[in-house]
């Protein structure tokens, strides 16, 4: 056992601005001169960008589908003994999802600050926080944060609204200089956002005058063991630029974990391939770099002679759009014969195990695209909402639009980058 002061963000719905206030709190915690680390409920990359820029630190997920309990609970021990300060953004509004960002909390003891958009609102305030923090009996409520209120005097108004035995956490004025950008997936990269470390600087003094500290936790030695070192002695090289940019830190871990050696290369901008036992393209955004994609033809003639000698690539989501003929009508690497076309509406969503012989791996998806092929798939899965997505093979090319999460199940993510 070990114990570590821990909050987890909430909030009544989407759109409340959890992200933002979990990075200037964050900030705020840390410029106090504490370790903070944080992580994010649910599978979402974007978000943990975000607070790694708050942070300074990598960002994990807690997802119990994807990722499982045993995961989460060995995340969070591990945190708790190399940081003063954990904060977990949650998903959604607090009792939104299975599990809900309430669910992981109660599982952990981790008490929940409520984050709520007051603009248009004073004394319901109080009664909204009230009563979404006694839902659940078993809920642990740290305090409340007004966001986007209209001036100090509406921010004391709100204070005032609320119940005695709920802490105060300030409030954030509405502000558009404060607002993070969004396109189809969600927020911006943190990378695309120039002055995102100014945004959060500047909201996490606006929140620092009087800011108090959440409770301390205990948290729980996991029982589980190290994964075995499948892949000792192997190089894995891994896309990693602009538009392949949807990589789990805890996946990183994972192989180095199992004695890989990590190697990173760009598709965008390299015209050689780094010598490696396997290739691993992950997700991103390969849709808005189609030029560089297209003109690309050092790096296109390198992963052909990647295929041709049998290599294994796996390929994740834009990974795997990317690898085939076209994107958009526009040529990509040609690897993988199919069409790619981002659509106008959601294509698939969901944390989910996919079922293999040797044992389950979680993932999860979330996309625009389709891929349009005449290869069968080798392996279907389905998300709880029942899309389908499939994986297929091409000789030495496993491809999807399935994120996986490595650390599930070690055993089986190993298998995805040796000779298939």
């Amino acid at each position: 056992m070990t114990t570590c002061k821990a909050v987890l963000v909430s909030a009544p719905a989407s759109g409340q601005g959890k992200t933002f206030i979990t990075a200037a709190l964050a900030r705020a915690w840390r410029n106090q001169g504490l370790r903070v680390q944080a992580f994010k409920s649910g599978p979402d990359f974007l978000d943990p960008m975000i607070l790694e820029v708050a942070t300074g630190r990598p960002v994990y997920n807690l997802d119990f589908t994807m990722c499982g309990e045993n995961d989460a609970e060995a995340q969070l021990y591990r945190a708790a003994q190399n940081a003063d300060l954990i904060i977990v953004e949650g998903v959604m509004g607090l009792y939104d999802g299975t599990p809900s960002s309430a669910d992981i909390a109660v599982r952990f003891n981790l008490p929940v600050l409520l984050t709520i958009d007051a603009s248009g609102m004073a004394q319901t305030f109080g009664a909204l926080a009230n009563g979404l923090l006694s839902h659940y009996p078993t809920l642990i409520p740290a305090g409340v944060l007004a966001n986007k209120t209209g001036s100090t005097g509406h921010g004391k108004l709100l204070q005032d609204a609320l119940p005695k035995h709920l802490n105060w956490f300030g409030a954030l004025q509405k502000n558009e200089a404060l607002s993070l950008p969004e396109r189809h997936l969600g927020l911006f990269r943190a990378g695309e956002i120039s002055d995102l470390t100014q945004k959060i600087e500047d909201a996490a003094n606006a929140l620092a005058p009087d800011l108090p500290l959440p409770p301390i936790v205990s948290f729980k030695a996991p029982d589980t063991l190290a994964p075995p070192k499948r892949l000792d002695g192997k190089v894995i090289a891994i896309a990693r630029d602009e538009a392949f940019c949807f990589i789990y830190q805890a996946n990183l871990d994972c192989l180095t974990d199992m004695g890989a050696s990590l190697v990173f290369f760009s598709p965008l901008h390299d015209q050689t391939l780094p010598k490696a036992d396997a290739y691993w393209l992950p997700g991103g955004y390969p849709e808005l770099h189609l030029n560089e994609i297209s003109d690309n033809l050092s790096m296109k003639h390198a992963l052909e002679a990647a295929f041709a000698s049998n290599t294994p690539i796996l390929a994740e989501c834009g990974g795997m759009m990317a690898l085939s003929s076209s994107l958009n009508d526009v040529t990509c690497f040609d690897l993988l014969p199919g069409v790619s076309k981002i659509e106008s509406s959601l294509q698939g969503l969901g944390s989910l195990k996919v079922a293999l012989e040797e044992g389950e791996l979680g993932a999860h998806t979330f996309h625009y695209g389709s891929f349009t092929t005449a290869l069968p798939p080798v392996i279907t899965a389905k998300t709880r909402f029942g899309k389908v997505e499939n994986i297929y093979q091409h000789g030495s090319i496993l491809a999807s639009f399935l994120h996986f999460y490595f650390a599930s199940n070690p055993e089986l993510a190993a298998r995805l980058f040796t000779t298939r």
